[in-house]
């Protein structure tokens, strides 16, 4: 038995859903288990690529079930849209491979509009949310006021908590921002919609992994963001609404300590981020362009242009640490192809002062600066390399230099996009 979560090591965008769904040939489930749709996975199979927001990354293989736990928050739109999407292009997703937890909470139509107000109303201290709901929706669970799929299942009852909770949202809206109010009736002619499409998907999801767990069924845990995004250990508030940790796998999915073998952390070969907050390795020059420009550096779920730099020994340290990873995925290795020379930053300089730590206060953290180990760089293609030593020696020496630094050994390096544009160094299964 080998149970697996995979996490990214830095802000996010590291490469999850091609490791995901390369893992998911030997797995049998895949389950999300924290934040919404605010996080997307790119995968290229064949050629074909696909994007994936909710449903987790394996749906692209027949047989697996993908598993989207109490810990995640849904926008019912965005998910019905990705599972028409999916069948259009011939994806089978149906009750058989995808299974929604009755406890994940719902992202309703207030939960956005109060969103996109407030970090409209912040000017130049906007955090850079994407305006999806995704914060509201889980203060609506904190505060125990959060409506749920299994509401679903009646709507009389399903009206009654909308409007418990919207009547607060409402008065914001209007009364704060100048808004028009949500209406109760436009919301409950969707939450019919969503009744409709959804209930057929809608289960106990516990249940399910408890008996996958004790069949011994491989199964693989997938995070979404980047640890560096995570609420309590991230460089707050530049952060998510959720724990994208590994340590939150066994909250929002509901398993034990004990029932977990192994921890994969995702790091990109640079490092990149989208939004606001500090970025102490970030190039405003034309190496972050060529970056930019050569690793489609966009994102999945906004299209915003990532912010792009040299690879943060600090910060993936910081990371494999945090959720004690025993190995690292190296993702778009290939990208750096055709610079002259590499950069890592090793430590940074806090006023003057040698720290190996990322500080608590992110006005501390913009002023830190990065101190960096310069490595020769590579000329030609390397998407072809099935191997190690089918790489060019640099790209081999930078990849060590890497381990040594960030702290754990190699498990796999993406050479490109394509699902079998990979190098696999270690077996999970």
């Amino acid at each position: 038995m080998s149970n697996v979560i995979v996490v990214g090591a830095q802000w996010g965008d590291e490469g999850k859903g091609k490791v995901v769904d390369i893992l998911t040939e030997d797995a049998a489930m895949v389950v999300r288990f924290q934040g919404g749709n605010n996080a997307g996975h790119t995968l290229v199979v064949g050629g074909l690529k696909y994007a994936l927001h909710l449903v987790p990354s394996g749906i692209l293989h027949p047989g697996k079930m993908g598993l989207i736990a109490g810990g995640v928050v849904i926008d019912p739109d965005v998910l019905i849209q990705e599972i028409e999407t999916l069948r259009a292009r011939g994806v089978e997703v149906s009750p058989r491979n995808l299974l929604i937890g009755e406890k994940a909470h719902i992202i309703m139509p207030y939960h956005q509009a109060l969103d996109q107000a407030r970090e409209g109303q912040k000017g130049d201290g906007r955090i850079g949310t994407t305006g999806r709901g995704i914060g509201p929706a889980y203060e609506d669970k904190a505060s125990r006021i959060g409506l749920r799929m299994c509401d679903l299942a009646d709507l009389n009852f399903f009206r009654e908590k909308a409007a418990a909770a919207m009547a607060e949202k409402n008065c914001l809206l209007s009364s704060l921002y100048g808004l028009r109010p949500v209406s109760l009736e436009e919301i409950m002619a969707r939450a019919g919609l969503w009744a409709e499409k959804l209930k057929p998907f809608i289960g106990d999801a516990w249940a399910v992994l408890r008996a996958a767990l004790e069949r011994g069924d491989n199964i693989l845990f997938e995070g979404a963001q980047g640890v560096q995004l995570d609420l309590d250990h991230g460089i707050y508030p530049f952060v998510t609404s959720s724990n994208p940790i590994a340590g939150a796998a066994a909250t929002g999915a509901g398993v034990a300590f004990r029932d977990i073998d192994g921890v994969l952390a995702l790091v990109k070969a640079y490092s990149t981020r989208v939004g606001s907050g500090p970025m102490p390795t970030e190039l405003t020059d034309g190496t972050g362009e060529f970056m930019r420009k050569q690793g489609a550096e966009f994102g999945t779920t906004t299209g915003r242009p990532r912010r792009c730099g040299w690879l943060d020994a600090v910060v993936v340290r910081n990371s494999v640490a945090l959720c004690g990873a025993d190995h690292l995925a190296v993702t778009k290795l290939d990208v750096l192809s055709g610079l002259k020379e590499l950069k890592i930053a090793v430590h940074y300089l806090l006023d003057g002062e040698k720290i190996d730590f990322i500080p608590a206060d992110y006005r501390a953290v913009e002023r830190c600066r990065p101190v960096y180990e310069t490595l020769p760089g590579w000329e030609g293609d390397i998407s072809g390399a099935r191997k190690l030593d089918e790489l060019p020696k640099a790209a081999r020496n930078y990849l060590d230099r890497m381990y040594e630094l960030c702290g754990a050994p190699p498990a796999l390096v993406s050479v490109g996009p394509d699902r079998d544009q990979t190098i696999i160094l270690h077996e999970y299964f």
